[in-house]
């Protein structure tokens, strides 16, 4: 055996034991629970549709409600995962909206039109593997019609 096959295999094992060792770095992936009283669908009494829509394409990295799928478990992917569920939680979160003051709920529906009409939300490498946030044009400007209406109604 050449010494170029003993470095790649002695690499090779190296990467395999750093992977595996990864593995044990644990990311918390356990939700808070859901208050009713302060959940966006639920205040707001979100119509089924809309709120289908928001469960699928928004409630993943915007809740408290999130379901990570198979691939969140594996690392390094399960560091990314967690990282954009709680930076999205940091700019919203769906499952605590009543606990916001009137200006930030303003804000935060002022820029979910924005984000929707812009297509930078849902994140185009989550609709990869999550067809059902892959939003149509008919169903983004029905979301942002609704929350248009609540901008209007100042009802959030």
């Amino acid at each position: 055996m050449n010494r170029s096959m003993k470095t790649f295999k002695k690499i090779f094992l190296y990467t395999l034991a750093g992977f595996a060792l990864i593995q044990l770095i644990p990311t918390d992936k356990v939700n808070q629970p859901v208050d009713r009283r302060v959940n966006f669908t639920d205040v707001n009494k979100t119509p089924g549709k809309i709120a289908g829509l928001l469960k699928g394409a928004c409630y993943d990295c915007h809740s408290n409600e999130t379901v990570y799928p198979d691939y969140a478990y594996i690392a390094p992917v399960s560091w990314s995962v967690k990282s954009h569920v709680n930076e999205g939680r940091e700019h919203m979160n769906l499952s605590v909206w009543n606990t916001y003051n009137k200006d930030l709920k303003e804000s935060m529906l002022t820029q979910s039109i924005q984000t929707l009409r812009n297509r930078s939300m849902p994140m185009p490498g989550y609709i990869v593997y999550h067809r059902e946030a892959n939003l149509s044009d008919a169903e983004r400007a029905l979301l942002v019609q609704y929350f248009e209406g609540l901008l209007e109604s100042k009802s959030y």
